[in-house]
């Protein structure tokens, strides 16, 4: 007997969920705005799963509709996200509680990155996350030479902001 699509894309989200969660705290600055995102990360990554042909791996696929959708809905003004009612989302996972406190470190890191603008935000957390220039190139949809550059870029100025 083969999974669902919905066993699936439950074992594949549980998989990735730490991904969502950082692209949540970089988006958000509180509790409840991460998880109102996280939520709505979800039902997009299910709504656009049926037409995942997995010719990337989960996890890009995932970081760009997250990315996509902490952009689109933290860029308007009000702030507010519309969520969809999700009846079975009893089977999904419960949300593990993400530790804010976790070092001082990070936090600095966190605070200094959501000064930079949406997409060097992208591009700063997928390069923490040792992803290779191909990917982030791929995920972004750019050129890996121009990821490059913009890391390169956005390291200097996060050594501004870090030490002024």
């Amino acid at each position: 007997m083969s999974d669902s699509l919905e066993q699936i894309f439950v074992k594949q989200l549980k998989e990735n969920q730490n991904i969502i969660h950082k692209i949540c705290r970089l988006y958000t600055n509180d509790e409840d705005a991460h998880k109102d995102l996280f939520q709505e990360v979800t039902i997009q990554l299910w709504k656009a799963f049926p037409k995942f042909r997995g010719e990337s791996k989960f996890s890009t696929w995932a970081y760009r509709v997250a990315l996509n959708t902490a952009i689109t809905l933290y860029r308007k003004s009000t702030r507010s996200i519309s969520t969809i009612e999700f009846e079975s989302g009893k089977h999904f996972i419960s949300q593990e509680d993400y530790n804010h406190e976790e070092e001082e470190q990070i936090k600095l890191m966190y605070e200094a990155v959501k000064q930079l603008n949406d997409i060097e935000k992208a591009l700063v957390f997928m390069y923490l996350e040792d992803k290779d220039y191909t990917e982030i190139a791929e995920t972004l949809g750019i050129t890996e030479v121009n990821a490059r550059v913009k890391i390169n870029r956005i390291k200097g100025k996060l050594k501004k902001i870090l030490n002024p």
